[in-house]
């Protein structure tokens, strides 16, 4: 089953990983990290995710991976 993983620190909540989900899967938060920056996260049950890797592949800041569980 692929989950996602969003380092919270790196995530400057830019939202790009919010656009190319095709399963809309991601969602910027309303906590914030500790530089003061929201963050995306992963916001559905991990069976829903598909595992293509959209969000990491795009993501400027290397904020996200991909896991297998």
């Amino acid at each position: 089953m692929p989950n996602i993983v969003i380092d919270k620190e790196k995530c400057k909540a830019c939202g790009i990983c919010v656009s190319v989900c095709p399963k809309k899967l991601i969602e910027i938060g309303s906590e914030t990290n500790s530089s003061g920056s929201k963050y995306a996260v992963f916001n559905a049950n991990e069976n829903t995710c598909i595992g293509c890797a959209m969000c990491a592949i795009s993501c400027p800041d290397i904020a996200i991976k991909e896991v297998s569980k």
